[in-house]
């Protein structure tokens, strides 16, 4: 267990910190009741306005004279209950402060700005000056609005465009009928922790509650229904469970959502070695980080610890998240994981991945069984359990010129592997594409002849993960473009 011991690290270095710098730290504040400030009467100003009384503030509005959407907006009233607008004929002056909550001004010129900065600030008063950044303690972001479900963006003022095409795609993620689910959990919270106890019963219960949130209209039956799934959860026993989640070749776009909301209800996560730092970004902030890498020719934790692992936090009541590169169920050890974990009676499932070989075919923009070139299409690793080319492989088959074969794990084996195929009566000429770090910033590729792999392989190197795609679905893939793209990537690495 030495080795596992040495690799518990739930932040090292080369890893990075839990938590990646902030450009400003986001704050959602309570202005119910609360007395804030508006100077001006623009339409800038107005909409400042609208959105602090929608907040339940009291909205002192400081101008002599308002723009026909102010006035509009003031003779209307604000939809919170506790929300008003009390409009002030008279300008701004320093008196006005003293017991607001937050003060907001549109200020036609630097001067004007830099007084009412400094006047609200010597009131101790939270300023933003409308549209000049340095006059602002503060920001507004884009709202994606569920309330209680309040969703705000920010680009920290360098793309406020970005900021709404990001508000647009989570509008569409959000059904509408969130705010009624998220009123209903309002509501019944005080009844929900009566019912169960702190820390995993009640956290069980609210990713149930989650699910079916996102995955049904709430109805007339929706607050027994909850109710009653509150008592199943309290009377059975707790349980830990464990899934294995498929992390995909790297690039974190390419996760399953079902894999995401795994990886932000996981207690403990065991990782491996080539899951990326942007996967790893999305889990749960609270779960325990534990890497359990396996490479190839390197010091790595046994199989059997991890199987032990696996079973000891399981048995602890934990949701345990088995991280796995690509897909779990490809080359990923999952069925000896699998079968420990049923032999110790614990339940587990697995959430596929994109395995790297979908992801290379994709990024060549080639179809590995397209039918003008291959009728099938064999997946084949390049190592066996005592790291060399397996004794067992059947090389008439995998020289077959109608099928395609995508080698994994195979950079230490790429020479062996070109003399067998030719021992099988594979032509030389044979396309074949070598991926390193497939979707990863650092990714490599080289397209060419069977007979050219191995010294190209030599070049790329082993230090990342390595695919070899061979056949004639390959042809298409250009070789200069491939050779040249290789050489930038290795540049800029």
């Amino acid at each position: 267990m030495d080795v596992l011991q040495q690799l518990r690290n739930e932040a090292s270095p080369d890893r990075g910190a839990r938590m990646a710098p902030l450009a400003k730290l986001p704050v959602f504040w309570a202005l119910e009741g609360r007395p804030v400030i508006v100077a001006g009467g623009s339409d800038a100003a107005a909409w400042k306005a609208e959105l602090l009384a929608a907040c339940g503030a009291n909205v002192h509005v400081y101008a002599d004279r308002l723009s026909e959407t102010f006035e509009k907006l003031i003779e209307r009233g604000a939809e919170h209950p506790q929300g008003r607008f009390i409009h002030h004929l008279n300008v701004w002056d320093a008196s006005i402060f003293e017991g607001a909550a937050i003060a907001i001004a549109d200020c036609d010129d630097e001067d004007e700005a830099q007084a009412f900065f400094d006047a609200a600030r010597a009131a101790g008063v939270p300023v933003n000056v409308i549209d000049k950044p340095a006059f602002c303690q503060f920001q507004f972001g884009s709202i994606v609005n569920r309330s209680p479900v309040v969703v705000s963006i920010s680009t920290d003022g360098a793309a406020p465009i970005l900021a709404q095409a990001i508000r647009r795609r989570i509008e569409t993620l959000l059904p509408a009928s969130l705010k009624t689910w998220a009123e209903l959990a309002q509501s019944l919270r005080e009844k929900i922790n009566d019912r169960l106890a702190p820390g995993p019963q009640r956290r069980a219960f609210w990713e149930r509650f989650v699910d079916r949130a996102f995955g049904s209209e709430p109805g007339s039956g929706s607050e027994a229904a909850i109710l009653a799934d509150a008592g199943r959860v309290a009377s059975s026993a707790q349980k830990g469970r464990v899934t294995l989640v498929g992390a995909g070749p790297g690039d974190a776009e390419l996760l399953t959502l079902k894999a995401v909301r795994a990886l932000q209800a996981a207690d403990v996560i065991l990782f491996d070695d080539l899951v990326s730092d942007e996967v790893l970004e999305l889990a749960r902030r609270e779960a325990k980080r534990m890497l359990v890498g396996k490479r190839g020719g390197r010091v790595s934790c046994r199989q059997e610890d991890i199987n032990d692992m696996l079973v000891k936090f399981a048995k602890a009541g934990k949701r345990v998240v088995r991280l796995k590169s690509g897909d779990p169920m490809v080359f990923g050890r999952a069925g000896e994981e699998i079968a420990c974990l049923e032999r110790e009676g614990i339940p587990v499932d697995v959430v596929p991945g994109i395995t790297s070989a979908s992801a290379m075919a994709s990024r060549l923009g080639v179809s590995l069984t397209h039918r003008d070139h291959a009728q099938g299409v064999h997946f084949v690793t390049g190592h066996s359990r005592k790291g060399v080319l397996p004794d067992n492989l059947d090389w008439k088959s995998l020289a077959d010129p109608r099928t395609t074969t995508i080698y994994y794990m195979a950079g230490r084996t790429a020479g062996e592997i070109v003399s067998k195929l030719t021992d099988a009566g594979m032509t030389h000429d044979m396309p074949v594409v070598i991926v390193s770090a497939v979707t990863r910033p650092n990714e490599r590729r080289w397209a060419g002849r069977l007979s050219d792999m191995a010294a190209a392989m030599a070049e790329i190197g082993i230090d990342e993960p390595v695919l070899i795609g061979i056949g004639h679905v390959f042809r298409k893939v250009d070789f200069a473009d491939c050779t040249q793209w290789s050489d930038q990537a290795a540049a800029s690495a």
